[in-house]
């Protein structure tokens, strides 16, 4: 194997110089899930490997942050949607401090919108709904796996699955798990970030002032 060499592995040395529109208070929305919106149209229609994908960090009563990639599922004006065990880490963590943060990594458009805001969980008719759109092999795996718990072998896993498999068919209709639902993130503040040349970045912010009332603030970059 061809070694790589230090300059291509160097990451201080990797830099990109961004080229795009101006970012500007003129042309946003009024609501930032209206916002939100076009943008999301915007790259998913770009063909963005899932433009869904979002970065949730949640902390502990302590204060210990986690983060991992989760799948958004729904957005209006009510927040953001993902499914997720209740008892895995995020969901433990959640429950304890419902204070999230959710970031969209859209680096092939140079954006990214950085969303805080608090966490509940959606009602168990909403996640049934969804829940029955799933693949019938997700709904097992919703099953099988109690997500965030040691494990001694993947085989004990596969073996789970094919015991729940053989227990419900392809066509058979899957029960909902009671640990298994959805979280609804309602925002407080939302920022779209469109990278520029030189660093010179557009961050611009809506803040909630309640009532559905919000502000925008542009943020140095």
């Amino acid at each position: 194997m061809t070694p790589v060499s230090h300059e291509i592995s160097d990451p201080a040395a990797m830099r990109e110089q961004y080229r795009s529109t101006p970012l500007l208070e003129k042309d946003l929305a009024t609501a930032p899930m209206e916002q939100f919106a076009r943008w999301f149209e915007t790259v998913a229609l770009c063909g963005l490997h899932e433009p869904n994908a979002m970065v949730v960090s949640t902390a502990a009563a302590d204060g210990r942050p986690t983060s991992r990639t989760v799948l958004l599922k729904r957005h209006d004006q009510r927040g953001f949607v993902f499914f997720t065990n209740y008892t895995s880490r995020k969901g433990r963590e959640i429950e304890a401090n419902r204070y999230v943060s959710l970031l969209f990594p859209w680096h092939a458009l140079a954006r990214q919108v950085i969303v805080t805001g608090t966490a509940g969980r959606i009602g168990r008719d909403e996640t049934a709904a969804y829940f029955r759109t799933r693949p019938h092999g997700s709904q097992l795996g919703a099953w099988a796996s109690d997500q965030s718990t040691p494990i001694a072998t993947r085989e004990e896993l596969l073996h789970r699955y094919e015991e729940l498999a053989a227990r419900y068919p392809e066509g058979e209709q899957v029960p909902v798990p009671p640990q298994w639902g959805g979280f609804r993130v309602v925002p407080e503040t939302v920022e779209f970030w469109q990278g520029h040349e030189n660093r010179l970045h557009d961050r611009l912010r809506y803040v909630s002032e309640g009532n559905n009332d919000w502000r925008v603030e542009r943020l140095c970059p």
